[in-house]
């Protein structure tokens, strides 16, 4: 089963940058989106708001060639 939501540490994995930012983006992402503490972020809400193309972040977190 492929994933759909994007947490800290893919984000520091994709990125480079440290945990605490990773968490503070998610944190904004779910702050934009009017997202509770409990709701997840979805790969493409992470991929829209840093200018990501969706297909090749989704395969690399899904570790899709």
């Amino acid at each position: 089963m492929q994933r759909l939501c994007i947490y800290p540490q893919d984000v520091v994995f994709i990125t480079g940058r440290s945990a605490s930012y990773a968490r503070e983006l998610i944190r904004d992402i779910r702050f934009l989106h009017k997202k509770q503490r409990h709701q997840v972020v979805t790969i493409w809400e992470f991929c829209d708001y840093m200018g990501l193309p969706f297909d090749d972040v989704f395969k690399q977190i899904n570790g899709l060639k």
